[in-house]
């Protein structure tokens, strides 16, 4: 059997793409081959932005394998929990290209990228209502987070997936374009967001994800805190003399 995830490097982005036929249902080698290539790309230093998408037209994932549930139990949701934090807390920009279907596991994929761009034909949902479980990677979480609660409950408590124009109206996705101008899109973003300082971008990332919990008081110290270290970096230096200097900064990582 091929590997259900492969990653092209182009440039200073990572393209992720599931890969495991006929829906690109999430299992537990899509699980693993999936948190290794969130991992390897920060680790090396040279990639600065990540995209995950689904190969083919039809299905970015179908959700998790409904097949492994049986076996698995609990360490479904342990192990796509874990992913999914993976994936929100890397210090690279994450974008889930859309390209069809997202479904339970692979909404909450989604869910937990940065940024959500769909192809037209995408449709999005957590039906695990129907299975007489509920979202066990997150979807209970962020989708309210995401969407805002009156408008995650009617999906929660139904299963009814939405259309991509839905998903644009409820802030679900940020942008829907033609199924064919889908990867270029996302990867013209990626590297628009792979030009900028890596430090900051990793701060703007923490600041968000550790604020959004907090009253607005602890929410504002996080800020102050990502805020002063930021100025102790070579590249805030950068930044500042480059602006000065009316030239383009070069961005160091340091």
């Amino acid at each position: 059997m091929s590997d259900p995830v492969s990653v092209q490097i182009q440039g200073r982005v990572a393209l992720v793409t599931i890969d495991h036929p006929p829906a690109n249902a999430i299992s537990r080698a899509v699980v693993d081959g999936l948190r290794a290539a969130v991992a390897g790309a920060a680790a090396g230093g040279e990639v600065r932005a990540l995209v995950i998408t689904g190969a083919g037209s039809r299905f970015f994932a179908a959700g998790a394998d409904v097949s492994e549930f049986p076996s698995a139990g609990g360490s479904v949701a342990e192990g796509g929990q874990q992913l999914t934090l993976e994936i929100e807390r890397s210090p690279l920009p994450t974008i889930a290209a859309i390209n069809g279907i997202a479904l339970g596991g692979g909404c909450e994929i989604a869910l937990a990228c940065d940024i959500r761009i769909a192809a037209r034909t995408a449709r999005l949902g957590q039906p695990e209502i129907n299975l007489g479980i509920i979202p066990g990677w997150g979807g209970t979480q962020r989708l309210v987070r995401v969407v805002g609660q009156g408008r995650a409950m009617p999906l929660l408590l139904t299963g009814d997936p939405v259309d991509a124009e839905t998903a644009l109206s409820i802030g679900l996705v940020s942008q829907v374009v033609e199924g064919a101008e889908l990867a270029a899109t996302a990867l013209a973003l990626a590297e628009k967001l792979a030009g900028k300082a890596p430090l900051a971008v990793a701060a703007t990332k923490r600041a968000v994800l550790e604020g959004m919990p907090l009253p607005i008081a602890g929410a504002l110290e996080v800020e102050r805190r990502e805020f002063a270290a930021l100025f102790e970096t070579a590249d805030a230096r950068e930044g500042v003399g480059a602006f000065l200097e009316k030239r383009q900064p070069t961005w160091t990582g340091r």
